[in-house]
């Protein structure tokens, strides 16, 4: 039998920002991938504060802490407004946020904010670390703590339907000291992950790109992961009118191609 390790966390234990390491993002990494959530001075910010004051409300009435956020498809920026949602909310609530990549085929939220790490969630996953502590960091200066993925190309689904994603969950809904925990997850049609994922979530918000997501799109979303509440949506790249045609389809070849590319144009395709 192996020794048990001796920093995972006991059965009275809590999951606290304090207990990360510190990770001090390079101004260069916030300002080419544009992570405005930090600063409460910069106007781009705006709209943050007020998805994490909607977001706040809602949390408050419902009693929801485990929050995914999902797109229907992709290039849609859900983990740009997961990274600068969450900065946003760590700057106002009384405890921590925490963000989670759940999308590790992508894993993307490490790369966003410039950090360099050999383990994260798959880790743990895997078993490969057992004490989530060691696979968070602490954003320094702010109530963040973000437990980032290293990019995994197989067998993610069954990770994510693992009693280790179960225990994973347990722990922050149980052990932990956050306010909210966000989980970034993949865009909903591009593989089974964000639907396992969810069955253990308390709700999600889902992201809508703004002359690419259909109403179908949408509508096919919101029945694939019933039972689980969608508790609002977040229309990305909205400039004052609606141009597309609401169309059908889901365009196969774009689902192919997400995890083959890392940005888009803009540099926010995820």
């Amino acid at each position: 039998m192996a020794d048990a390790d001796p920093t995972a966390l006991g059965t009275r234990d809590m999951l606290r920002l304090e207990d990360l390491p510190v990770f001090t993002p390079e101004k260069s990494a916030i300002n080419t991938h544009k992570l405005v959530g930090f600063d409460s001075r910069d106007i781009r910010a705006r709209p943050f504060n007020l998805l994490r004051t909607s977001l706040s409300k809602k949390v408050k009435e419902s009693g929801l802490r485990l929050v995914g956020v999902t797109s229907a498809t992709p290039a849609a920026g859900k983990s740009y407004l997961s990274l600068n949602l969450a900065s946003s909310l760590a700057r106002v609530t009384d405890q921590p946020v925490f963000l989670v990549d759940l999308d590790i085929r992508r894993a993307s939220l490490a790369e966003e904010i410039g950090l360099i790490t050999e383990h994260g969630i798959e880790s743990f996953l895997e078993g490969e670390v057992s004490d989530l502590r060691r696979v968070g960091y602490r954003i320094e200066g702010t109530e963040l703590g973000l437990f980032p993925s290293v990019r995994r190309k197989r067998n993610t689904a069954e990770l994510l339907a693992s009693e280790r994603f179960a225990e994973m969950v347990e722990i922050f809904r149980s052990k932990s000291e956050a306010a909210i925990i966000l989980f970034d997850l993949p865009p909903a049609f591009a593989n089974d992950d964000a639907m396992i994922s969810l069955e253990h979530l308390d709700g999600y918000l889902l992201v809508v790109d703004s002359g690419k997501t259909t109403r179908k799109h949408v509508q096919d979303v919101l029945a694939m992961l019933h039972p689980t509440p969608c508790i609002g949506s977040i229309l990305n790249r909205y400039n004052g009118g609606f141009t597309d045609s609401y169309g059908y389809g889901y365009g196969s070849a774009h689902y192919g191609k997400y995890y083959e590319q890392v940005d888009d144009a803009s540099g926010h395709s995820d």
